[in-house]
């Protein structure tokens, strides 16, 4: 009975029990051996990461150029090319990328490189005296003094260039967000000019739509009678008040009290804004009468009047009433009677103003 030999698990020792190999303490292991990097041993080698940190900065300094003069001085007026918004918006992503890049590697570069890497073990006291203040108050000196940024002008003057002209881009951005939405969704090219009504034409050659072109299932990309002639303002314009076009079952429209003349047999005008954030409503899925925003996956049921049946947005897209004049061309007996695009703030007010 007393042979250990037995192979089991209790005998063999592969089993831990209790009271066996009992530490009374727990020992500090310390610290490991601190390696010394070759900053810290080649002054020559300080001194190129030094310089490699102050070109990291200029980098984000240049960066944040780039954005301004991209920001203020590529002319987006009112006939600017799609070629130009796409240079513009390539220079700001690229000076905003220059920017943040710069700035931060060169932080990183600086600490791995240059700063004290040592590790520092110490007890944790509560700082309570005024001796204990001052200790505190030394050791930030202390830290202060191990970035080096005292002996180091170099990095110290282009860090603090990258940070102050860091932020310029965020003031210029927000400070041209643009009017309040009042002055810019509530009026569209739709409103009929001198009594005459504008003619739905195709987008983008502007030429006029007959009743008898829109087959049931179709659908038609729509912009306002004359857009195409504007001098000014023409994109602006067209952002707002293109208009998807669309032809149903007459039987297959729900038409709430106040829209039955909104609609001409069957055929529905709706805003192609989305609702969410004012991307194109693009999609138009003819079995089910869905369409659909692409960039949010909101979806909008035709049949409906354009209710919100999934997705973020939070109300149907604005209907444009619509007839048919003497030629049989489909025009557009009003404006919109709702402000297009995403919602904003106070926007029952300004539907008021509309109507009243």
């Amino acid at each position: 009975m007393g042979n250990h030999s037995d192979g089991s698990p209790n005998h063999s020792g592969t089993v831990a029990t209790a009271g066996q190999n009992v530490v009374e303490k727990f020992q500090d292991p310390g610290l490991p051996p601190h390696r010394l990097r070759l900053a810290d041993t080649d002054p020559r080698a300080a001194k190129r990461a030094e310089r490699q940190v102050a070109i990291l900065f200029g980098i984000s300094v240049i960066g944040t150029v780039i954005f301004l003069v991209s920001y203020f001085a590529i002319d987006l007026g009112q006939d600017s090319t799609i070629a130009t918004i796409r240079t513009q918006n390539l220079l700001l992503g690229l000076g905003t990328a220059f920017a943040m890049l710069g700035i931060g590697t060169g932080i990183v570069h600086w600490a791995k490189a240059l700063m004290p890497d040592h590790e520092v073990s110490e007890e944790r006291h509560a700082i309570r005296t005024e001796e204990d203040r001052q200790a505190a108050v030394r050791i930030v000196e202390d830290i202060v003094e191990e970035t080096g940024i005292k002996r180091r002008p170099l990095i110290r003057n282009t860090l603090l260039g990258a940070v102050a002209l860091a932020p310029l881009p965020a003031l210029a951005v927000f400070g041209d967000l643009g009017p309040r939405p009042d002055n810019t969704l509530a009026h569209t090219m739709w409103a009929p000019q001198d009594g005459k009504l504008k003619r739905l034409t195709r987008d983008p050659d502007g030429t006029p739509i007959k009743a008898s072109d829109v087959t049931i299932g179709s659908a038609f990309h729509v912009i306002p009678e004359g857009l195409n002639e504007l001098q000014e303002g023409k994109l602006n314009a067209k952002a707002k008040a293109v208009v998807l076009l669309m032809r149903l079952n007459p039987d297959d429209l729900t038409i709430s009290k106040g829209r039955e003349t909104w609609s001409y047999n069957g055929i529905v005008a709706y805003s192609k804004i989305c609702t969410h954030v004012g991307c194109p409503v693009a999609l138009y899925e003819q079995q089910t009468h869905h369409l659909l925003c692409p960039c949010h996956q909101s979806t909008f049921d035709l049949t409906k009047e354009c209710k919100v049946i999934f997705g973020p947005a939070s109300r149907p897209l604005p209907q444009l009433p619509i007839a048919v004049d003497a030629e049989g061309y489909l025009v557009a007996t009003s404006d919109f009677k709702e402000p297009v695009g995403p919602s904003y703030w106070e926007r029952d007010e300004h539907e008021r103003l509309i109507n009243s």
